[in-house]
């Protein structure tokens, strides 16, 4: 009997050993464990600060960095406006999405009617800003941002420079997730970096026939993504807090499966967990591709 037990807590000890081999293999993997509730939640477990950009700044309109105030290096992410509007619209993304431990720039553009492609070019100068940002001993992200790991969100025309920006500048960008995207180039058939799209059901402006679904469907089957379309919204659901939680459950899951390498998120990106928010119409459809 004291062999057996000495057997079994030797297996014990072994099991424990191998989890926290398995937990450190990931050296991106910040943070708890995920659940439904701490994604929906208005905050992750990162405390955050944040800093204004000047409107001087060269290739961008400024915006403000938020950042997780405890030491290390974290993810990148660049979130870009809608139309006829500035980074203050989608404002909460940048704490919220800074909160589950990424470095967030998120970006005023030159022109409130600059287009996708202009607001593509002024993300791509937003993410060496931040880089810039992290190797000055003076800023409050130094030596926090890793550059290898970059990820792109952005809303309506923002939401199209996110697209055009993965499909065009690849290199170190690890994820994308548009929201409500519009963008007069559909052809996203050498898109590479995968890419998450949240579209609205009753969308007027960027119709889903003729942009997020047509996004969706012109990605190519060898790139992970998502269409996640959220029942009776408008266009301007991303600005709407009562759609922050859906909304912010899926843009933290995608980047930090995606840009952390953290597959604890997999499973609130494809399979049962969304199928839940279809089932329970949330959402009014729901496709993905190789999660």
């Amino acid at each position: 009997m004291k062999t057996l037990v000495r057997l079994a807590a030797a297996c014990s000890l072994a099991f424990v050993a191998a989890s926290g081999a398995l937990a450190q293999s990931n050296p991106y993997q910040k943070g708890p464990d995920p659940t439904v509730s701490s994604l929906e939640a208005a905050r992750g477990p990162f405390a955050v600060g944040s800093t204004r950009i000047s409107s001087s700044v060269s290739g961008f309109g400024g915006g403000t960095l938020h950042y997780p105030t405890a030491p290390g290096s974290y993810g990148l992410i660049a979130v870009a406006p809608p139309f006829i509007a500035q980074s203050s619209s989608i404002g909460w993304l940048g704490p919220r999405l800074a909160s589950h431990g990424f470095v967030v720039v998120l970006i005023d553009v030159n022109s409130t009617l600059d287009f996708p492609e202009s607001r593509s070019r002024q993300q791509l100068a937003a993410i060496q800003y931040a880089i810039n940002q992290s190797r000055s001993a003076s800023s409050p992200v130094y030596n926090k941002v890793d550059a290898t790991r970059i990820g792109l969100s952005g809303h309506s025309m923002g939401g199209g420079a996110t697209l055009l920006t993965a499909r065009n500048a690849p290199t170190n960008i690890r994820g994308a997730f548009p929201l409500t995207p519009w963008s007069s180039d559909k052809n996203f058939s050498r898109l590479t970096v995968p890419a998450g799209i949240l579209a609205c059901e009753n969308d007027t402006v960027a119709s889903n026939t003729s942009h997020s679904s047509a996004f969706y469907n012109s990605i190519p089957a060898s790139t992970p993504k998502a269409y996640y379309e959220l029942r009776g919204e408008s266009h301007f659901c991303p600005q709407s807090p009562s759609n922050n939680p859906v909304i912010g459950k899926y843009i933290v899951s995608w980047m930090k499966n995606f840009v952390d390498n953290d597959t604890r998120y997999a499973p609130f990106l494809a399979g049962a967990l969304p199928q839940a928010d279809l089932a329970s119409r949330r959402f009014s459809a729901l496709r993905t591709s190789g999660l």
